[in-house]
């Protein structure tokens, strides 16, 4: 059996998810669920990145052990997968030093074996947010482009990584598509910072700025690993590296990751040069998403109030709504703004009129009759490139052009007219086909509501049903 496995980002968990956190989670299942129609074996792997300093500050800020901090708060991001519906197989912590931390030393020493990894004094401006060093041409208006916050001046002798090393090798594999990024505005962006110039980075904390959190660095206990070296190894460690190395090697590489665009050259330059110096296959693809913001752009943040919490979105409006609204509605290689007006009216016009009124219509006016055993639907080689290439809003906007191609060909027709059976029948019999390969196209996107229309139409005796998606006043 084909395997494919494909991991998420690892948060830091100093604070909750939010609504914009599950366009990640629902383009991650449905390349799962797509996979599991080819018939692949696949593993879905997300984490908790728990050795970060902004993890240390919340925690000092709630007024609680680290320890109790990172169980509490990694627990509700964990949760936060089964509240939207996604099923992981499997959630690595970076505190877990059984599981996680020899792997990351295993890792670490590799590298060293390799000439990468030696230490120096450094001194450089550090964004806590990022949890990176930046260089002053990175900042705008002296601030982090991202979090809108000053960094610190850090003086400290560390381990860096030679990442200079690795600039014509990693040229090299994007420009082959060796590397895929995904899309090609974000491989662009990796590509110009590439080559730029790369310069080493480095991989370790002192003790006393890590605050005593962290992996140790092998044979040196005044230092942590830096977090990100960390956290970026949890995509081995959840699978066993240097714990099970059966099932370590049995799935490794990635074929994809799936992420954010703030974390873009963490993944598709540190991440490989590590690998690399490592002597490791690199992951097949990373996918790289834009953000879900706010009204106007702005980002989502505990402290302005205006990030809405998935599980109140969800209780109002049910999981399939909004995993249908970010699949459709955010394009890959785009930022969104998520408001409810907005969510509503795509609620009302794709769902409740569309999709919704389509099966229910039809499934009333099979009561007349009795339809023939319907053949078995296949995805078709449109289908398969345009998902391969992770078009998922597109995808949609072609299902969409289907349904009201079906409610066009009713209205002309106008079956509650006709009084000659086998006429009705061969109408009905048509329509319904054409609703059973909907339904399988759309259960990668929508796998509750490709079910429930799946098991509809294959009952001897249709009966009417209830709304799929009632509609909001």
């Amino acid at each position: 059996m084909p395997k494919f496995y494909i991991t998420t980002a690892i948060p830091y968990v100093n604070g909750r998810p939010h609504i914009g956190h599950t366009l990640e989670y629902f383009q991650a299942d449905a390349i799962k669920k797509y996979r599991q129609l080819l018939g692949d074996e696949t593993l879905l792997l997300s984490g908790a990145d728990e050795n970060a300093l902004k993890n240390v500050q919340a925690a000092e800020k709630e007024g609680l052990p680290i320890k109790e901090f990172l169980d509490k708060y990694s627990k509700i991001w964990k949760d936060t997968y089964g509240i939207v519906g996604v099923k992981l197989d499997v959630f690595q912590r970076g505190s877990d030093e059984e599981k996680h931390w020899p792997g990351v030393q295993k890792l670490w020493k590799l590298c060293e074996e390799s000439g990468d990894i030696y230490k120096k004094s450094y001194q450089g401006l550090y964004c806590v947010g990022c949890e990176a060093f930046k260089l002053e041409s990175e900042l705008v208006d002296g601030l982090c482009s991202i979090h809108r916050t000053k960094p610190e001046e850090i003086s400290e002798e560390n381990y860096f990584f030679r990442l200079s090393k690795y600039q014509e090798k990693l040229i090299k594999l994007i420009e082959s598509n060796t590397l895929q990024i995904i899309p090609s505005n974000k491989r662009a962006e990796a590509l110009s910072f590439i080559k730029q110039g790369l310069e080493d980075f480095s991989v370790s904390r002192s003790n006393e700025r890590a605050k005593g959190v962290g992996v140790p660095v092998p044979g040196d206990p005044n230092q942590k690993i830096y977090v990100w070296f960390d956290a970026l190894t949890i995509y081995m460690t959840g699978i066993g590296f240097g714990a099970d190395e059966k099932k370590w090697k049995y799935w490794w590489p990635a074929d994809v990751h799936v992420i954010g665009k703030d974390i873009n050259r963490f993944h598709t330059v540190y991440w490989p040069a590590m690998l690399l110096s490592a002597r490791f296959p690199l992951p097949k693809q990373i996918l790289i998403h834009g953000f879900v913001n706010a009204k106007g752009g702005e980002k989502f943040s505990k402290s302005l109030g205006n990030a809405p919490d998935p599980k109140e979105v969800i209780d109002k409006y049910g999981v399939e709504a909004v995993r249908y609204y970010m699949l459709a509605q955010v394009p890959i290689d785009s930022d969104h703004d998520f408001t409810y007006d907005r969510f509503e009216e795509v609620y009302n016009a794709d769902l409740a009129n569309g999709l919704g009124n389509l099966v229910a219509r039809v499934a009333k006016l099979c009561e007349k009759i009795k339809l023939n055993t319907l053949p078995k639907p296949k995805l078709s080689e449109s289908y398969k490139q345009k998902f391969e290439q992770y078009k998922f809003n597109e995808q949609l906007v072609e299902i969409w052009a289907r349904i009201s191609e079906i409610d066009r060909e009713i209205e002309k027709a106008k079956p509650w007219e006709i009084d000659d059976l086998n006429k009705l029948q061969g109408l009905l019999q048509n329509w319904v086909e054409e609703i059973n390969q909907i339904a399988l196209d759309l259960k990668p996107f929508l796998p509750n509501t490709s079910k429930k229309i799946q098991k509809l139409f294959v009952q001897p005796k249709i009966q009417p049903i209830p709304p799929l998606f009632p509609r909001i006043q």
